[in-house]
């Protein structure tokens, strides 16, 4: 999804920390739940080692979050604690890493 030029982007971050993790079987199955909402928003994002950073307008950057909080939860996860970072900017994320890539 393309930011609206005429309105701010929202762009965040976000850290599931889900208790457990994941499964015997799949270590990490708690976490990709959650990644998987995100990949599935629509949304333009990147999974970094550490969290996952996404853009758009801000209902929907909003309700992704939340959903992907309660993905981490429902994937079996009998607690957790989303970690996020919210920034309302005239940038994208590719503006703000260019330099560095």
């Amino acid at each position: 999804m393309t930011a609206d030029p005429n309105q701010p982007s929202v762009i965040a971050e976000i850290q599931v920390a889900p208790s457990p993790p994941g499964t015997a079987d799949d270590p990490h199955a708690h976490v990709e739940a959650a990644i998987g909402v995100l990949q599935a928003s629509g949304l333009r994002y990147e999974v970094g080692a550490l969290g996952t950073t996404l853009e758009g307008d801000a209902d929907t950057v909003w309700a992704t979050l939340r959903a992907a909080h309660e993905a981490m939860l429902a994937a079996g996860a009998t607690s957790g604690i989303s970690h996020v970072k919210v920034a309302t900017v005239n940038r994208t994320m590719d503006s703000l890493t260019r330099k560095f890539r």
